[in-house]
């Protein structure tokens, strides 16, 4: 695992969500319909949550392939399920949404490589 490639991506994840909540609080809070505001909050507080798990996971003492994993699957979600939000909120094209629950599952599937993930000694 390069571990300074998954720090940039994280540390780079984590700035776009601040960028893109900053975004909607100033500049779209007038154009955007209070659902599709509210979409787009979640992929939000989505990506900052799932940006402060793959901060973590890529630090955490466990087995470095199921780290490796978990973060490919946290970015996947970050990717999927965030960027189609943002994309349903601000363009309207509610079919865009069959992509959302393949990054839910991502999300799903990270944490439950944590959740079986083995010491980095074994």
């Amino acid at each position: 695992m390069d571990k300074l490639l998954w720090i940039r991506l994280t540390a780079l994840s984590g700035a776009i969500a601040v960028m893109l909540g900053a975004f909607a609080a100033h500049s779209m809070k007038d154009t955007l319909t209070p659902q599709m505001l509210d979409i787009y909050q979640t992929a939000v507080l989505y990506q900052f949550i799932h940006t402060l798990a793959l901060l973590s996971a890529i630090n955490l003492p466990l087995n470095e392939r199921s780290l490796h994993w978990a973060a490919r699957s946290f970015m996947l979600g970050i990717v999927l399920f965030c960027g189609s939000l943002y994309l349903i909120a601000i363009s309207g094209i509610s079919v865009l949404g069959v992509v959302t629950p393949i990054g839910g599952s991502a999300f799903i599937v990270g944490w439950l490589l944590l959740f079986t993930a083995t010491n980095a000694e074994e």
